[in-house]
């Protein structure tokens, strides 16, 4: 886990970052983050045991774990990422380990509107695009920077054109993804509406 977690905040246009990959299709929820630390109070420490028993079987080989990722924060991964519970655990803890973005083939919806809701874009690529990418991860460092008005990734040697479902992209753009941002800026609009609520106002009801 990074030594320090900053959560985003408001729009987003612009990711940049190492890329990190995890390779395997049908990635799940519960390898992802296992239910035995469901239980925590809250997400602050869940990037410590992102993978924790994929990363015990490696023994320190596994992805998250190689000395030259330690600071990478965009995941590259194959289809169907995120599958299984709808535990919001899991995009919690990839979060706080470091990842602000993930490229794969395909998402499960749950695990996609989940990501969206904490601020991690998720685009997608061919299958071919994103084996090449994994490929060059595995012998080079990859760094990219993602330009989400254009829906655009661009690393050394490399361009790619993103795919992102439309909604999510002004989301980020308009800083809409961060509902408490927004409740907080339009904090005069939800008092007038409070008090506008008979059942809510008590001097109306009682004068």
């Amino acid at each position: 886990m990074k030594s320090e977690f900053t959560p985003p905040i408001g729009k987003i246009s612009n990711v940049n970052g190492q890329c990190i990959s995890m390779i395997g299709n049908d990635i799940d929820t519960d390898r992802i983050i296992p239910a035995r630390f469901l239980k925590c109070v809250n997400f602050d420490l869940l990037g410590e045991s992102v993978f924790e028993d994929d990363r015990k079987t490696l023994k320190g080989r596994h992805p998250f774990d190689l000395e030259e990722n330690k600071n990478a924060s965009i995941l590259i991964v194959n289809s169907n990422f995120g599958c299984g519970s709808s535990r919001e655990h899991a995009p919690q803890a990839l979060m706080r380990w470091g990842i602000k973005a993930i490229i794969g083939e395909s998402f499960a919806d749950i695990f996609y509107s989940n990501c969206i809701a904490i601020g991690i874009p998720c685009f997608t690529l061919p299958k071919n695009s994103i084996e090449e990418i994994q490929n060059y991860c595995d012998n080079k460092f990859l760094f990219l920077e993602i330009d989400l008005k254009n829906s655009f990734a661009t690393g050394k040697d490399l361009s790619l054109n993103l795919e992102i479902k439309e909604s999510s992209r002004k989301m980020f753009l308009s800083g809409e993804w961060d509902a408490t941002s927004t409740l907080l800026e339009n904090e005069n609009i939800i008092e007038n509406k409070f008090n506008e609520l008979p059942y809510i106002n008590f001097n109306s009801r009682f004068s």
